[in-house]
């Protein structure tokens, strides 16, 4: 008779002390710890891309943007991840006044991969919309030049628009600026498979 070994579950603060001295980031499932995996070569290229672009636009607007390393916080989920790339509108509010997990993106940006692609556009879009901050989410394809993108208008319902071939531009509705497909996918190798 085979027996399961219950999964291990933490505290928030357990996982916490974990990720500060971590040598990989890993997520927090309300209890549980998931490992991130890594990114491609070209999925780092597409996050560079953005961030560049939006820090330069935003630079004079009352919004930042970060990258990778921030945590957000989902309070209602129970959850601590790490998008590729957020917009805060105004100033950051952080959870518990620790500086590395933040509660408030406007704008959430996910480079897609195999692996995390479903999760990215089901539950993980579920969770985010919890926040009530959270307006726009891009989902970034790493494998062609596509873009969706989700927009939640002054009724709170969710209008969808994408954005396919390098030629298309697509608008971040939150920062009031145009990006093509060409500009995000700057140097991506579609030939390069994903480890």
């Amino acid at each position: 008779m085979l027996t399961e070994t219950p999964k291990k579950t933490y505290t928030l603060e357990e996982y916490r002390q974990l990720e500060e001295s971590a040598e990989f980031r890993n997520e927090y499932q309300d209890g549980e710890i998931i490992a991130i995996t890594g990114g491609s070569i070209n999925h780092n290229r597409i996050i560079g891309n953005i961030f560049a672009y939006l820090k330069f636009a935003l630079r004079a607007k009352n919004a930042e943007v970060f990258m990778t390393d921030l945590r957000l916080w989902i309070p209602r989920y129970r959850r601590g991840t790490y998008p590729d790339v957020m917009v805060i509108s105004g100033e950051p509010v952080f959870n518990e006044k620790r500086n590395d997990e933040i509660l408030n993106p406007s704008l959430i940006i996910e480079v897609l991969s195999k692996s995390t692609q479903e999760y990215d556009k089901a539950d993980k879009f579920r969770f985010y919309r919890s926040i009530p901050e959270f307006s726009e989410y891009l989902l970034v394809s790493q494998y062609e030049f596509y873009v969706e993108q989700y927009i939640k208008n002054n009724s709170g319902q969710w209008l969808f628009q994408e954005y396919e071939g390098e030629e298309a531009i697509v608008r971040f509705n939150l920062a009031g600026v145009e990006m093509s497909l060409k500009e995000i996918y700057e140097k991506v190798n579609f030939e390069v498979e994903e480890s």
